[in-house]
């Protein structure tokens, strides 16, 4: 058999771009090399202007129905600084505040979703090599005990900004004092405002804490490598995640106060270094969503929205001129619509992240920032505006 697309990947973006081509009746085969519910490091935000994305592939009401409360304030934790402000409401939205679901549940559903509509689920299978043949692409497949090969007419890989091979992200690249390595972690009984998102600014490095389902905290963080490392020469003998958290506490109120009676509810994950930026699109049959395609540092919390919306992009380009592109007329005019509509949503609010990033970094940017930040609340406001969490992509009919 030949399938319409392969898509290599089921998290947010793969599985989204599966479930949308599924629901046009294309034959779609979905290559996931974990076993789901699987956790991953991920801030768990979906901002507003995704809502009725979920509405139109026909998830939201599982959505809502799993995820956390509404997120009405922003807040920024610096130093002894603690402001918060209102969260922008999302314009045209059904719901203007967005909400927090864990990868676990979330790219579960999406994929549940995306089989229920058709599409053929190979997991957990890694994909070996994937190359051209005359009527599209063959790619060798391996599970725990089998091999097997698919073809299809196009490709979408999905498989996150962290794969090496010829098909993704190529080679690697030496370790660096500034990169940037994630965190993540969930706690019971926090003692934090069920309807806030704080932005946390500590030496190094910047994090976000966010309620999930069942009054789970988040807290998700970024930090530079050097600044990890004096982390762990403070705090010896402990796991990583225990000391970056203990450098955190010492240098943010704000941190300090929510997870004063806290209990760590999980082990800690980890994954790095994270690799923002803006890449291919597409390129000789393979398209690009989520973070493959290009990545904003995590101090927006646009990650999960990004990559589902560039899946819907590309579906819905893909569907309109669907005759032509399964023949294998038109797949360089999809591909290069699709970068200039990707480039014309997204670029500007990966520019502004990396912006963002690279001030919050600095050892003195809490510092710099309290007085402004404590003056102008507001200032966090049009942030978030900034970073996305208004303008809808999908809108409803």
């Amino acid at each position: 058999m030949i399938y319409d697309a392969l898509v290599i990947g089921a998290g947010p973006g793969g599985a989204t771009t599966a479930l949308v081509l599924a629901r046009a009746g294309w034959s779609v085969a979905v290559v996931e090399k974990a076993r789901f519910p699987r956790r991953k490091v991920c801030g768990e935000f979906i901002s507003a202007t995704s809502l009725q994305l979920l509405r139109e592939i026909g998830v939201a009401d599982e959505y809502l129905e799993l995820a956390g409360p509404q997120v009405r304030q922003v807040g920024f934790f610096a130093n002894e600084t603690i402001v918060t402000a209102p969260m922008p409401q999302s314009t045209g939205a059904s719901a203007p505040w967005g909400r927090t679901l864990g990868r676990e549940d979330l790219d579960l559903m999406l994929l549940d979703a995306a089989a229920r509509a058709g599409a053929r689920v190979w997991q957990p299978w890694t994909v070996r090599g994937l190359h051209s043949v005359p009527d599209g692409h063959a790619c060798t497949i391996s599970g725990k005990d089998s091999s097997d090969e698919l073809r299809a007419r196009l490709v979408v890989a999905a498989p996150g900004s962290w794969e090496r091979n010829d098909w993704a992200i190529s080679g690697g690249r030496a370790h660096r004092p500034g990169d940037l390595l994630a965190f993540k972690a969930h706690f019971r009984d926090p003692d934090l405002a069920a309807d806030l998102m704080p932005l946390l600014v500590f030496p190094g490095g910047y994090g976000g804490m966010v309620y999930s389902k069942c009054g789970r905290l988040t807290l998700s963080c970024c930090i530079r490598r050097d600044a990890l490392q004096q982390c762990r020469e403070l705090y010896p003998g402990q796991h990583a995640g225990d000391a970056v958290l203990a450098h955190i506490r010492a240098s943010c109120l704000g941190a300090r106060e929510a997870l004063a009676h806290a209990r760590l509810g999980c082990t800690w994950l980890s994954a790095g270094p994270i690799r923002p930026g803006i890449r291919r699109r597409y390129s000789n049959g393979i398209f690009r969503v989520g973070n493959l395609a290009g990545e904003a540092h995590p101090i927006v919390a646009e990650g999960i929205s990004m990559a589902m919306q560039s899946a819907w992009l590309l579906g819905r380009r893909l569907i309109a001129a669907q005759d032509d592109v399964l023949a294998g007329r038109a797949l360089a005019q999809a591909g290069a619509g699709y970068s200039a509509e990707w480039a014309r949503w997204f670029a500007p609010r990966i520019r502004a992240a990396a912006v963002f990033a690279h001030l919050a970094v600095r050892p003195t940017f809490g510092t710099l920032l309290r007085p402004i930040v404590k003056g102008f609340p507001g200032l966090l406001t049009f942030g978030a505006q900034l970073s996305g969490k208004v303008t809808q992509l999908v809108t409803a009919p």
